[in-house]
């Protein structure tokens, strides 16, 4: 069931559509954040326009997603290697029974 919801980022109110209770939060979570990582910009860089301090948090939150997403492929890469081992150890063992 969508529900029509406003999220206020930088001063500015945007309409939108939250297909379910977890995405309006998960909206509502996301604006907190951004306007938080705005508020540190603005503070940092006073004359910046909004276009520019969004621009930044854009870029931050890129950043972020991307060490985020190399950080599970190493995660992903570990288990792998773990699985791995573990398959090798079962060959070379035998199960216990």
């Amino acid at each position: 069931m969508d529900r029509k919801i406003n999220v206020k980022i930088g001063g500015r109110t945007y309409s939108l559509t939250a297909a379910t209770p977890q995405h309006e939060e998960e909206y509502r979570l996301a604006a907190e954040a951004i306007n938080r990582r705005l508020d540190v910009y603005t503070q940092k860089n006073p004359g910046r326009t909004m276009l520019d301090l969004m621009s930044m948090v854009a870029l931050n939150e890129a950043v972020c997603r991307i060490d985020f997403q190399r950080e599970i492929d190493r995660y992903k890469a570990d288990l792998k290697a773990l699985e791995g081992s573990m398959e090798r150890y079962i060959k070379e063992n035998g199960t216990k029974g």
